[in-house]
């Protein structure tokens, strides 16, 4: 989109069918407030995504995806690499306050992992935002993401209005698949929780300890 900085506003429509006129107009009229979010990420450039130099063909029967685990946000993240807008990502006409962050200060192996937060809508119009919830483990034994998306939920707020969302972590959450012993593995070691709005826009931040 090398356009993206000479327009006021950009709408993405999905899927929108024969009613395709009237939802755009109700959005741009202000009578529905957008709250969608996008579910992949969009590169400024095409050599920056990370299929990029695996996207070669063999004779139209070889194609290769060399990217392992790092797809997508995950790519974008480890690399450093600026998107033009990133996964998770999505506008709306109101703006949402995150606070309260709380998880427990040490998890059992094998337990489940208790999150919740508090989430308010400050501006001036009803909303709904997205909150998505990542899980980092940065003392992991093989590589892994910085973050990997591990829960979220949408939640509809008047303005002035504040709820308190709670999520539930299983260990597969924390878990990575480990050809070594071929079975999913979480690690005993410090994780973190990073709670946001989208995958570059993390709001709160706090850690545990797996044991």
């Amino acid at each position: 989109m090398p356009w993206v900085d000479e327009v006021a506003a950009i709408v993405w429509a999905y899927y929108p069918g024969l009613e395709n006129g009237s939802a755009i107009t109700n959005v741009l009229t202000g009578q529905a407030n957008p709250s969608g979010k996008l579910p992949f990420t969009l590169p400024k450039r095409l050599e920056d995504s990370p299929s990029f130099i695996n996207a070669s063909v063999e004779g139209n029967r070889k194609v290769h995806y060399g990217e392992g685990i790092f797809v997508g946000y995950r790519y974008y993240d480890q690399k450093a690499v600026e998107p033009l807008f990133p996964f998770g990502h999505g506008l709306s006409y109101t703006a949402f306050e995150y606070s309260n962050l709380q998880v427990p200060e040490r998890v059992a192996q094998g337990e489940p992992v208790a999150v919740s937060l508090t989430i308010r809508n400050t501006g001036p119009v009803a909303g709904a935002e997205v909150v998505q919830l990542y899980v980092a483990d940065p003392e992991a034994s093989l590589p892994r993401p910085p973050k990997e998306l591990k829960a979220f939920a949408k939640v509809e707020l008047q303005p002035g209005e504040s709820q308190t969302l709670t999520f539930e972590l299983d260990p597969r959450a924390l878990s990575f698949f480990d050809p070594r012993v071929m079975a999913w593995v979480a690690e005993a070691g410090c994780f973190e929780v990073w709670a946001g709005s989208s995958s570059r826009d993390i709001r709160l931040k706090a850690g545990f300890e797996l044991v």
